[in-house]
């Protein structure tokens, strides 16, 4: 078509850089399926994100992106999104990651979808998860893009994503699903405070009020323009950034040892939120993290999973062993001591307590103590093993679902690789945490960081 650029590649493009092209009609929404599809054909094989993936809708969705008279006013314009098996995505089926569920395809879309489609974004597929996302780890086998010798970190949207498949991704995080995969695929996650963005179904809870569903994406500004379409508003990241930051370094949970890389990261984020313009005074401080807290989190996840489990209809003979033991410890702990409003609140309370006391914005600290396990390490182990190998790799993110508060992950070069460190703000702060998460960013490496340029450029 005269007029038209075809020499971008566009699944190196930001969402923003999609969307602009879009409008000004540089390129089309197929035109930017049709990249991505191929993309798709060419690495998904090894990769194994996708659970569903219809060439031929997406290309009929996206024709109709083209079709629309608002398509130059459409925030997400042509942008191919990715949604996990756990949201409602018409004509695909929901099994939530597991082969115990119904297989009956979803007969409407999720409100998520249906926010996303009318801000012009294209539904690519639906991506592989842990089972119910119950696990810190993949349900078979899904590869890591930034070393496919690892796991992505349960996650078949952020492997996706970081491996140019999608541009876009939403997750619900009730103890890291959103966090823990960004931060081992260099992404940037934001798990929003509760009722920012609507859960999955029209949930008015999800996990006993541990869970908050929000965007994956490659940059900051990417995850502003998919939270605003999600909230029907304008995310602004030029907003003041953070004044003064609490630095910390210890490990929430009584397990676990924070690697030298990521102990790095967090250092050295401290550093770049410190120097030019509106830099915070940083401070190593540490939050007061309750003694109980990975029980308080441990009793209200496994009793969310048991509720949950009967709300989708989960076969329990027929799921993970490893999943099914969660359900049954979550039938034992609403049966004899259902988690309550007093515990979380107590905790929410305290820790803002504290940032008041110490002037405190935002508390930084690493994402992750450590890379996440070998691809397949997981694959058929039980309760223990598996909630050990979370334990003391993953123990950062549940902390800030227990007390509600929103916490975004954004990744910082250590060498050529990308190691992901938490920022976590008060009550209303999305905004400001993305804001600061893209200061963070270094323009200096292929969107996917170096080591997914070097293996799937």
């Amino acid at each position: 078509m005269e007029g038209l650029d075809l020499t971008a590649d566009l699944t190196a493009l930001t969402a923003a850089e999609i969307v602009s092209r879009v409008h000004d009609g540089r390129s089309s929404a197929v035109d930017v399926a049709r990249a991505h599809l191929a993309r798709i054909a060419a690495h998904d094989p090894e990769i194994g994100a996708f659970a569903e993936h219809d060439p031929e809708r997406v290309l009929a969705e996206a024709g109709g992106v083209d079709s629309r008279a608002d398509r130059f006013a459409l925030p997400l314009a042509g942008v191919p999104v990715v949604v996990p098996d756990d949201v409602d995505v018409a004509g695909y089926p929901t099994r939530h990651g597991s082969a115990a569920t119904p297989t009956e395809p979803a007969r409407r879309d999720d409100e998520l979808v249906k926010r996303m489609r009318a801000a012009g974004a294209v539904v690519i597929g639906k991506a592989r998860m842990p089972e119910l996302a119950v696990w810190g780890f993949s349900h078979g086998i899904t590869r890591n893009p930034l070393d496919p010798t690892l796991d992505p970190g349960g996650s078949g949207v952020a492997a996706a994503v970081s491996a140019r498949m999608a541009v876009l991704a939403i997750a619900t995080d009730g103890g890291g699903a959103i966090r823990n995969p960004a931060a081992c695929c260099g992404l940037v996650g934001l798990k929003p405070g509760p009722q920012v963005v609507p859960l999955p179904r029209g949930a008015e809870e999800h996990w006993c009020g541990l869970s908050a569903t929000g965007p994956v994406a490659r940059t900051a500004g990417d995850a502003a323009l998919l939270l605003g379409a999600l909230t029907k508003s304008s995310v602004d990241l030029d907003v003041p950034g953070p004044r003064r930051v609490a630095l910390s370094l210890r490990v929430p949970w009584p397990v676990g040892r924070l690697q030298p890389d990521h102990r790095a990261a967090a250092i050295g984020a401290a550093a770049r939120l410190r120097a030019g313009p509106g830099a915070a005074v940083v401070a190593f401080a540490d939050p007061p993290y309750p003694r109980g807290l990975a029980t308080q989190w441990i009793r209200r996840w496994q009793a969310g999973v048991a509720r949950e489990a009967e709300a989708i209809g989960l076969d329990i003979d027929a799921a993970e062993r490893r999943t099914a033991a969660v359900v049954r410890k979550g039938r034992r702990v609403l049966r004899l001591t259902p988690p309550g409003p007093a515990a979380p609140a107590a905790w929410r309370e305290r820790v803002l307590a504290w940032m008041d006391e110490g002037g405190y914005d935002v508390l930084l600290g690493p994402a992750t103590l450590r890379p996440p396990v070998r691809a397949g390490a997981m694959v058929g182990q039980g309760y223990r093993t598996s909630l050990l190998a979370m334990a003391t790799r993953l123990p950062c993110a549940p902390a800030w679902n227990l007390a509600g508060l929103p916490a975004v992950v954004a990744p910082v070069l250590i060498g050529s690789r990308p190691v992901g460190v938490q920022l976590v703000g008060r009550p209303g702060a999305e905004a400001a945490l993305l804001a600061a998460a893209a200061r963070l960013e270094r323009r200096v490496v292929p969107a996917g960081g170096a080591a997914a340029t070097r293996v799937y450029a």
